[in-house]
């Protein structure tokens, strides 16, 4: 595999950096972990997600009504995912081990696998975020080009334009293809997983089914093959934009850095907190509600920063990491709305679309 490594020998930034985080805690007299802001969440969303199932399948109701439920659900699963998942694969949910295991579980739930999940976001993106060739949020696709290192086709041309067509089948591929890929192959990009014990194997087989009852056995047998293939395809296509917008806006957006590895070795000049001020932005952080849904994701730059500390305490963060990095010469990537956020999204894949020009050399 890739060896990526960082110039952390002079970690000025981050240290002062921590220093002041920690200081805020002290005083505050609080948990990193997450608090009652964080646990009337699962409260709320779990429910609701329940709710709307068993409605689904017992209540008759209009063609309609019956869709907007479904893309309700698809939304109400991918903030149960931001903002109970997140935090406890990270292990910032709970200050108790078993607590954060039980809820990382929900990702099982939505379709997902934690055992993979913790290894391809926790380790490989917050370790190499935005580098070519290690990073499994930007692996390469024959689909979309997300940075300027990865080959260019044609079709890349109008990739702006059919993006929200791919992000609908963003969790439709998670679930059915990309997990089995990780499975059987033991790789995440080009990294070897853990080793699997039999748990993580009965839990991946397990789940997988449970879900194939849940999501598809059931419901076909209930609603019938054809309303449940509409509510499937609704529910999929708002869970997997809602999950794929969320991401890409952390760092595939105008203004981040992308580095590349190659099979060489390859030492990175600056520290690793550095790295990830400098390849990941902020949106729509003054906004409590696109806040609360997506669980303080629009806070990226604080939470690829400490990602153990749980994202109910960002907002107070933010202003400490901000006046750090003015004090660094550092950049603070960030968009007042998450409209803007989301165009400047497209407009960076529409120019990631255009045909590289060839630069001659002598």
């Amino acid at each position: 595999m890739s060896k990526v490594t960082f110039n952390n020998k002079n970690s000025v930034f981050f240290t002062a950096l921590k220093t002041e985080v920690e200081q805020y805690f002290r005083q505050q007299k609080i948990k990193r972990t997450g608090n009652w802001k964080l646990y009337i969440k699962p409260g709320i969303l779990i429910p609701s997600a329940i709710a709307l199932y068993i409605i689904l399948l017992l209540l008759p109701m209009s063609a309609i009504v019956g869709i907007f439920l479904c893309a309700v659900l698809g939304f109400v699963l991918a903030s149960i995912g931001f903002n109970v998942m997140h935090d406890a694969c990270h292990g910032s949910f709970s200050s108790r081990k078993w607590v954060n295991n039980l809820f990382g579980y929900t990702l099982n739930a939505l379709g997902g696998n934690e055992f993979f999940w913790r290894q391809k976001h926790n380790i490989i993106h917050h370790t190499y975020t935005n580098i070519d060739g290690m990073d499994d949020d930007i692996a390469k696709s024959p689909v979309i080009r997300q940075c300027d290192t990865q080959k260019w086709l044609a079709f890349h041309r109008v990739q702006h334009i059919y993006l929200p067509l791919v992000y609908a089948i963003t969790s439709l591929a998670w679930t059915f293809i990309m997990d089995f890929v990780k499975y059987f192959s033991q790789r995440i990009v080009k990294t070897s997983v853990q080793n699997m014990n039999t748990k993580n194997h009965l839990i991946f087989w397990l789940s997988k089914v449970l879900y194939l009852i849940f999501y598809i056995l059931i419901p076909g047998l209930m609603v019938g093959w054809k309303a449940w293939a509409i509510g499937f395809i609704t529910v999929h296509a708002v869970f997997g934009f809602t999950l794929a917008i969320v991401f890409q806006l952390a760092h595939v957006v105008e203004h981040t850095e992308f580095d590349v590895a190659s099979d060489d070795p390859k030492l990175i000049e600056t520290e690793w907190a550095v790295h990830q001020v400098r390849t990941t932005a902020n949106f729509a952080t003054h906004n409590k509600i696109i806040s609360w849904f997506v669980g303080g994701l629009n806070f990226q730059i604080e939470h690829h920063l400490f990602p153990r500390v749980s994202h109910v305490h960002y907002p107070a963060l933010s202003k400490i990491v901000t006046r750090v990095c003015e004090l660094h010469g550092m950049p603070y990537h960030q968009f007042p709305t998450m409209s803007s956020a989301i165009a400047s999204h497209f407009r960076f894949m529409r120019q990631l679309g255009r045909k590289p020009r060839l630069i001659l050399t002598d």
